[in-house]
């Protein structure tokens, strides 16, 4: 997986993660890493854990590393249906892997629903294709974040693009939990946050529940069945740098910075937050 960050002007490029060495350990208490607290240490030891002791460590259900390299490479299988097998390809010491990994054992529910709905399509198109539900489940799998409300009108500002009034004007909701953060799932955009005041942008699904564990849990559910990710479209850029209490110079003259809080484009629009899920009303 080739791993590529768009900056606030939206030229893609690809990223290169410093070494581990050069790595502060307080680049992990940005608000990002909040939800991997647990695995602090194998984020800031000085040495990289070797695949096999991050397998054991993490004990995921019906899944394992594996180390990537030439042998496993060579059963010719596309990295998602190897993932079906129970093998997770992992490069050693490799930050995008390590996050990768950490979120698999955080939320393993939306990384198997995602795999679910990868191979379908595989299924369907063939591991050299890919359609835009597979460009979807990918954005979502690498910038993904999960965004919980309480009440989906606090939505309005945030359809139109108006971040002062989503991030300034709302911060009080933010503070309040009314809107929050459920959880980081995109990999790639921890491997970016390794380097400090990178203005990040995450790829949201948005969930009307009340607490985050039910948050996230609505989202496998949408992801597993196929109510949502058919596009790329559909998911909501949140500038997460705006969110209070995430960029440490958040006066007006930030949100004014349109280059990263972007104006909404003409006939965009977004879905409405993701409801309860109710498998006998559909």
């Amino acid at each position: 997986m080739t791993t590529t960050a768009a900056d606030a002007g939206g030229t893609r490029r690809r990223f290169i993660a410093p070494p581990r060495g050069v790595v502060a350990a307080d680049v992990f208490a940005q608000p990002l890493f909040a939800g991997y607290s647990r695995y602090a240490d194998l984020m800031t030891a000085a040495d990289w854990p070797t695949v096999a002791a991050l397998d054991a460590r993490l004990a995921l259900s019906a899944r394992h590393l594996v180390e990537q390299d030439e042998a496993l490479l060579a059963d010719g299988l596309h990295y998602e249906q190897r993932i079906a097998q129970g093998r997770i390809a992992t490069r050693a010491a490799n930050w995008h892997d390590l996050f990768n990994a950490l979120v698999w054992a955080r939320h393993p529910a939306i990384k198997n629903a995602l795999n679910a709905r990868q191979c379908l399509h595989i299924g369907c198109h063939g591991p050299q294709q890919r359609n835009r539900a597979q460009a979807a489940l990918t954005q979502f799998d690498e910038t993904g974040v999960i965004v919980r409300v309480r009440d989906p009108a606090v939505v309005q500002a945030w359809d139109r693009h108006d971040w002062t009034a989503l991030f300034m004007d709302g911060a009080g909701r933010w503070c309040s939990g009314e809107i929050a953060v459920a959880a980081v799932i995109g990999h790639a955009l921890m491997e970016q946050a390794l380097l400090p005041g990178r203005l990040l942008v995450g790829k949201c699904v948005v969930v009307c529940a009340d607490e985050d564990a039910r948050a996230v849990a609505q989202a496998a559910q949408m992801i597993q069945s196929g109510r949502g990710l058919s596009d790329p479209l559909e998911l909501r850029p949140l500038p997460l740098m705006g969110i209070p209490g995430w960029h440490p110079q958040q006066d007006a003259a930030f949100y004014r910075q349109a280059d990263y809080f972007r104006p909404l484009r003409a006939g965009r629009c977004y879905p409405a937050p993701q409801a309860a899920y109710d498998p006998q009303h559909r």
